[in-house]
């Protein structure tokens, strides 16, 4: 039972949003892809003004891998601006893509 309560306390989430050619050049697809392979869950969901907005949630090495790809995102996009704002955990269990 301890191991699992230190889990939950090493779990973070962070509220992400990437500015620049971000839309239409699969980073949602990507940031999913990337999730998956780093045990990230939470979303991702194009924003009406350009922007990607990602709820990301899992423990630290694995997020701070995640923000790294989100700041480069994938061979099409141009990212300008990564905003992180840490926030409550909400136990998220998979990562999905939402529109």
């Amino acid at each position: 039972m301890e191991s699992c309560l230190n889990q939950i306390a090493m779990t973070k989430h962070f509220n992400i949003t990437i500015t620049g050619k971000v839309q239409g050049v699969f980073f949602r697809a990507g940031a999913e892809a990337e999730a998956l392979k780093m045990g990230v869950s939470g979303f991702t969901r194009n924003e009406p003004n350009g922007d990607v907005y990602i709820e990301a949630e899992g423990n630290p090495d694995p997020l701070a891998h995640f923000l790294e790809w989100c700041n480069k995102g994938p061979e099409k996009a141009k990212v300008i601006r990564v905003l992180v704002e840490e926030a409550e955990v909400t136990g998220f269990t998979s990562f999905e893509i939402r529109r």
